[in-house]
């Protein structure tokens, strides 16, 4: 009887071994996913922006300061969305939830709205206008290559038009 316990023993803390190691492979992996994006865009931005090293010397440091509060906002947002959603699975009260995910979903909105303005401060108008376009194309791209997007074949492109017919 004390070897199957030992056994049993064993195994257990092995188990537990093994899940805390998936667990961290899991999370190494979506650390590198998240860290090869980020890199992307990067260099998809610098090819897109064209920057020249003083203005490259200027928003880069603007550029991160805004992502990583875009990145908290939006996870506050995530964190609100997903209590909601369980208080409304579980019948419990949602009104206080309901305005914190509505006001973590403004924050989010709000950084995003105000960021032209403070790349304006460190870019002349039309980079900044191309930022706003470049960060769309990337995102569409991102989606696309994901399989995600209703695109035809997937790989965020939209199909051309046939501009000679006439309607």
């Amino acid at each position: 009887m004390k070897k199957i316990i030992s056994t049993l023993a064993i195994a257990l803390v092995c188990s537990a071994a093994v899940f805390a190691q998936n667990k961290e492979a899991k999370q190494a992996a979506k650390n590198d996913f998240r860290e090869k994006m980020r890199s992307e865009q990067v260099a998809f931005i610098t090819s897109e922006l064209n920057l020249t090293e003083a203005e490259a010397q200027a928003f880069w440091p603007v550029y991160n300061d805004i992502q990583a509060q875009k990145r908290e906002a939006f996870g506050k947002s995530f964190e609100a969305m997903k209590a909601l959603k369980e208080a409304v699975d579980n019948g419990s009260d949602t009104k206080k939830l309901l305005d914190e995910y509505l006001k973590a979903k403004k924050a989010v909105d709000e950084i995003e709205y105000d960021a032209p303005a403070k790349y304006s401060k460190v870019l002349p108008a039309e980079k900044v206008a191309k930022l706003v376009l470049s960060e769309e194309r990337f995102r569409h791209k991102q989606i696309g290559r994901l399989g995600g997007g209703n695109r035809p074949g997937g790989h965020g492109e939209r199909p051309q038009r046939d501009n000679s017919k006439k309607r």
